[in-house]
């Protein structure tokens, strides 16, 4: 299917075409780029234009460029712009305004990514749906995600994130959702914001690109609530709200099993049940609230409950596994390395906390952005509830020893500078019957613990 023809681009984007051709995809990275793509060669930790050649070697039907790149020939299939980046955001808003796809924005310190999941699950079976990939959220992923969008898309999920002030109105204007979400506002990225009251001022601003008659969905349990409704009764045609403290989709109970959460909610006089397919009651705030972004959209709320169970935890936000180890026995692994702040680390100790074990271990790296408190904060992990059903806690990075030097002396176990150091450890540290949770910010690399774990289940040597 084509996607852009060189005179649509070149329409969108204000540029220039060197030769007449049509792409069926978008792509910014030549180890991933599928024949027929477009390459957008912007400029991030390495200049994209280096890899211009190599990506039209690759099959890619195009390239957006500032310049013809050196080792290119000047009849090479290029749309050139002034600049990549403002380029690609034409044409990703180019994408939105020729397509009639109903949109909703997903935005929140915490659970964007599974809550943007939930709602592709949920919409996908009443048509085609197109969502963000992984979590393409900020400045290049949202045009980026906007500009592979079919125009024949039913729906799109745009999940919208933040690192500093001012990054979400413009992407939200990008975007411009019918419904607009705010999953939760919490202690993230307090280097940037003096306070949780800026961190939701900020979140807010996805309601200001709503489109007309647009809905606006908030939190009510968070202590910032009354932050976002002001915002949104300035930007949106409806406000609605979720949670335990809600009055239009209302949490009332949710319980915790081994793999899943049942939750029940009231909807006006209609009372609900729906299930989770992941452990932590986290899960289930985030799955009312896509339920009431759905049903927003039109979907009819039992439709939306069937849809939702097609959803899993992608990797490394909460995925639960066995691994078998060749002597006998198993460990359970918990997934969640991708990210942390302490409103998660909190919800993946509850977890923990929760699961059947012999023994609960948990690996926690450091949680980055915290501002003027994060040794402080660190160190109150110590004090959270579900630490008293924690075993054994193995602490990774500079902030984390803070936390190491905070905890009891029966749970204290390894603290190690970086994840490959305590990765070599893990075969003294893991037995059979285990429940282990490795959870870290991304420059952590938990992964690299994760792997260790897997590689354990398969009798192989550990790579430090």
């Amino acid at each position: 299917m084509t996607l852009w023809t060189a005179t649509e681009a070149a329409k969108a984007t204000g540029g220039r075409v060197t030769t007449d051709w049509t792409v069926g995809g978008v792509s910014i990275d030549t180890r991933t780029i599928q024949p027929g793509d477009l390459f957008v060669a912007l400029k991030a930790a390495r200049d994209g234009h280096d890899f211009v050649a190599q990506a039209l070697e690759k099959g890619a039907g195009a390239a957006l460029v500032s310049r013809v790149p050196d080792g290119v020939p000047e009849d090479a299939p290029l749309l050139i712009v002034e600049d990549v980046q403002t380029g690609l955001e034409a044409l990703g808003q180019a994408a939105r305004a020729r397509c009639s796809a109903q949109v909703v924005g997903v935005t929140g310190s915490v659970g964007k990514t599974s809550t943007k999941e939930m709602l592709a699950s949920i919409l996908e079976i009443q048509g085609k749906t197109h969502a963000s990939v992984a979590s393409y959220n900020n400045h290049w992923g949202v045009p980026l995600t906007l500009a592979r969008m079919p125009r024949d898309a039913a729906f799109a999920v745009i999940e919208i994130g933040m690192n500093h002030p001012g990054e979400i109105g413009p992407l939200a204007l990008q975007s411009k959702p019918h419904v607009a979400l705010v999953t939760t506002v919490a202690a993230v990225h307090l280097e940037a914001f003096e306070s949780v009251e800026g961190i939701a001022r900020e979140k807010a601003a996805i309601f200001h690109g709503l489109a007309e008659g647009g809905v606006a969905i908030v939190n009510a349990d968070v202590s910032t609530a009354d932050i976002l409704r002001t915002c949104a009764h300035k930007h949106a045609s409806k406000t609605v709200d979720f949670g335990r403290k809600g009055t239009d989709y209302v949490l009332t109970d949710v319980t915790q099993g081994p793999d899943s959460v049942q939750a029940v909610a009231q909807v006006g006089d209609k009372t609900v049940s729906y299930d989770v397919r992941s452990a932590g009651t986290h899960f289930a705030m985030n799955a009312l609230g896509a339920l009431a972004a759905s049903v927003e959209m039109g979907v009819d709320l039992d439709q939306a409950i069937a849809g939702l169970k097609n959803w899993t935890p992608v990797k490394g936000r909460g995925v639960r596994e066995h691994i078998a180890l060749p002597d006998g026995g198993q460990i359970e692994l918990l997934d969640d390395s991708y990210n942390a702040n302490p409103t998660s680390m909190e919800a993946a100790l509850d977890v923990l906390a929760a699961s059947q074990g012999t023994r609960r271990v948990a690996f926690l790296g450091d949680m980055k952005e915290l501002g003027l408190r994060e040794v402080a904060m660190h160190a109150e992990m110590a004090q959270a509830t579900a630490m008293g059903q924690v075993d054994q806690v193995h602490c990774i990075g500079p902030l984390m020893r803070a936390l190491h030097q905070a905890l009891p002396e029966d749970k204290r176990g390894l603290w190690f500078e970086t994840s490959a150091e305590m990765a070599a450890h893990l075969p003294d540290l893991i037995r059979a019957g285990d429940t282990v949770l490795a959870k870290g910010s991304l420059s952590m690399v938990l992964a690299r613990i994760v792997d260790g774990l897997r590689k354990m289940g398969q009798g192989s040597a550990l790579d430090p």
